[in-house]
């Protein structure tokens, strides 16, 4: 039975990732749309998830202030951060910082969630996700030969503070996906509570710190598309895989964020699959089949 309840949770946090896997790519279709005012309206429209998952009772959007607080710093917190650090240090830096969550979850699990043990397995798996990770976000920048260089060159400029906002977006999101099993029990609805706060403090950033645009049919269209999937729906799916599963397999399972991200926008663009993508995926593919081997 809990074999059963681990293998649901895996299969709702891949459908998760396969979402965030699409979000390089409508991003890149509304990359003139300031980030700010698109995550703003996609968790608005995301936040709508919760009305027919609630049966539009509101009362299951409820939670105590402090779960509400772990949600909208989880959400708001996550994207504020990470956007700061993709804004002050180069983007490719930024986002290698940024994908240590899924590290993060594997080493804190055992720390913060009761039950759970510390295994070499999990942690050795981590680690050959992360390598994966940085393989393909490395193969995603033109001129990938030198991307390594730009890297190293990148980390020792003055750019410390967004790389220090990458870091804490990504301690933020660990923590919050953990977390969530240590406050008292909600409903994956009361996500649409988390959503919509985050979003209307997403907004009021747009309104403080970025230009006013005006958003056509088509924009408004793809923004729909991003709010009930890689910024809206993928959050319901995260918390209800992260309430009954493992958390150490579902953060390993998430390196195939990058992988997925990356094959999408190569075949958007028409673009052949690349040898350090494809070794990429063989090392994630092995260190999720790994981790999840381990009990």
């Amino acid at each position: 039975m809990k074999h059963d309840l681990h293998a649901r949770a895996n299969l709702l946090a891949l459908a998760a990732i396969a979402m965030w896997g699409s979000l390089a790519s409508l991003g890149v279709a509304l990359n003139h749309v300031p980030p700010f005012l698109l995550t703003g309206l996609s968790l608005l429209i995301g936040g709508l998830i919760a009305l027919p998952l609630s049966g539009f009772r509101l009362a299951a959007w409820r939670v105590p202030w402090p779960t509400l607080a772990l949600g909208v710093y989880g959400l708001f917190g996550y994207h504020f951060l990470l956007f700061v650090g993709l804004q002050n240090a180069p983007p490719v830096q930024a986002n290698l910082v940024n994908y240590l969550w899924p590290l993060l979850i594997v080493v804190l699990a055992p720390v913060l969630l009761p039950g759970l043990a510390m295994r070499w397995q999990h942690v050795l798996a981590g680690l050959i996700g992360f390598a994966g990770a940085v393989i393909v976000i490395l193969a995603s920048v033109d001129g990938g030969a030198d991307a390594g260089g730009q890297v190293l060159g990148g980390l020792q400029n003055d750019r410390l503070w967004g790389y220090l906002a990458a870091a804490v977006a990504a301690i933020i999101w660990a923590t919050y996906s953990l977390l969530t099993r240590r406050v008292p029990h909600f409903d994956t609805a009361a996500i649409g509570t988390f959503a919509w706060i985050s979003g209307l403090l997403a907004l009021l950033c747009h309104a403080l710190m970025e230009p006013a645009v005006s958003l056509s049919l088509r924009d408004w269209a793809l923004i729909g598309l991003m709010g009930l999937g890689p910024l809206g729906g993928s959050f319901f799916l995260w918390d209800k895989a992260l309430k009954t599963g493992d958390a150490r397999h579902i953060g390993l399972l998430s390196y195939l964020t990058p992988l997925l991200s990356t094959s999408m926008l190569l075949w958007v663009s028409d673009r052949a699959l690349t040898w350090p993508v494809a070794l990429a995926g063989v090392l994630i593919v092995g260190a999720a089949w790994l981790g999840t081997r381990v009990r």
